[in-house]
This record gives structure tokens, C-alpha cells and sequence, in this order.
């Protein structure tokens, strides 16, 4: 006799299915089946939101994952069980719901939906460079809609190049600009720096800061293709 796969087993590989696509279009997702998936978010790992599977939780356990969200400034989708979707609270704080398992064409479509709604505005203070997004007004750094998790003197490196995109800085003068004249650390603090925020920033298909060799970085001027 042969044994198929079990609905517990059809749903956790639809559910890997779904997460890949999204990934697959620069969407970072994290799904929530319980209060530990947020518990174990480490700084470096914030995604770029949550989907909220209402089929696994109670009702109470739903609102303390919601809670957790609200501080984490996530953005949620809620995943709705078909046969559960006449009985949705209409007033639950979520961006928007999808009946699950979702389609996967529709999850990304209302993905880039809720992160283009929630997202920083396109003020005096957003800058754009690719697929980078810099929010001055709240220090906020996201790559293809996923956060990244800067100290503050990585923040104000990458603030400082991406304002004057293809300008070389000479490693003096961003030791001089960032860390200050009476700073007693050598230009290596620099290089230490601009390694770290490359790792949080870029990857095999971005690349924003060049080291020019012998002198300092700049950052690429990416219109003019440099």
C-alpha cells in the first residue's frame, strides 16, 4: 500500500512554496504560527513583513502577535482559512487578509501592495538609490523592501556617500567627518565600518560602495552606471 502525503504535510510544503515565491521577488516574509516566531527576531533578522496564519492561533494568541508586530513596526498580512474567512473580525488591526493557502501570484502582488502603502513617503527625506532606500527622518534603511539593521556610525557612513553618489572619499576625511577631529582611532575603524555595512547592504545583486584603491570609498553612482 502506498501512503500519500498527510494534509499536515500538504500545507507546511504549500507553505514553503508561497514563502519561496515571495523571496524570490525580494519579499523577506516571516510566518507567524505562534508568539515564538517573533519571540526568536534578532535585530538583524527583521523581515520585511509578517503573515499571520489565523488557522493556527486563538483568538487571544492572535492579538498578542498583533501587539508584537505594532512594536516591531511590521507590516501583516493575515492568512484566512477558507472555511473560516465569514467569521474574520473586520476591525482586526492587520493591512490586508488573503484566503489560505494563497495563491501565490496574488500574495505578491498584495505584498508589494502593503509595503508600498506602509512604506516611508516620498518626502525631502527619502533617498532612493536602486533598489536602497534611505528614510532620514527616522534612520530607517531597507534593501528591496528588507530592512537592515545599522549602528549609528554605519548609518551616517552610508548617509554621508549616498548624498554624493560617485564622489571619492579619502578614509581621513570620513574619520574626520563621522568619528570627529579628536577621535584617537586609526583610518582601520573606517575599513572595520564600511565592511560591516556592505555585509547588512549589499549582496551578489547589489552593490552600492567601491573602494578606490590607496584612497577611500565612494558610492556608485548607479544613473550614471559607475
Amino acid at each position: 500500500m502506498v501512503i500519500g502525503p498527510t494534509p499536515i504535510q500538504d500545507e507546511q510544503r504549500s507553505e514553503t512554496g508561497f514563502l519561496a515565491v515571495l523571496r524570490g521577488h525580494g519579499i523577506e516574509p516571516l510566518l507567524v504560527t505562534g508568539e515564538s516566531d517573533l519571540d526568536s527576531l534578532g535585530a538583524d533578522q527583521m523581515p520585511a513583513l509578517a503573515l499571520i496564519n489565523l488557522g493556527s492561533m486563538s483568538g487571544s494568541e492572535v492579538g498578542d502577535c498583533l501587539r508584537q508586530c505594532s512594536d516591531l513596526k511590521l507590516p501583516v498580512i493575515a492568512l484566512v482559512p477558507d472555511g473560516q474567512v465569514p467569521g474574520v473580525d473586520p476591525a482586526m488591526e492587520v493591512d490586508d487578509f488573503v484566503v489560505s493557502p494563497p495563491r501565490p501570484d496574488e500574495l505578491v502582488a498584495r505584498a508589494r501592495r502593503v509595503l508600498r502603502r506602509t512604506g516611508p513617503g516620498d518626502g525631502a527625506d527619502l533617498i532612493r538609490v536602486g533598489d536602497l532606500v534611505i528614510n532620514a527622518a527616522n534612520y530607517e534603511v531597507s534593501v528591496k523592501g528588507r530592512r537592515a539593521s545599522l549602528r549609528f556610525k554605519e548609518y551616517e557612513l552610508l548617509l554621508l556617500m549616498a548624498t554624493s553618489p560617485g564622489r571619492v572619499y579619502s578614509r581621513e576625511t570620513l574619520l574626520n567627518r563621522i568619528w570627529g577631529y579628536d577621535y584617537l582611532g586609526g583610518t582601520r575603524t573606517v575599513d572595520v565600518h564600511i565592511r560591516r555595512l556592505r555585509s547588512k547592504i549589499e549582496d551578489a545583486d547589489h552593490s552600492f560602495i567601491e573602494t578606490v584603491w590607496n584612497v577611500g570609498y565612494r558610492f556608485r553612482d548607479v544613473e550614471r552606471g559607475s
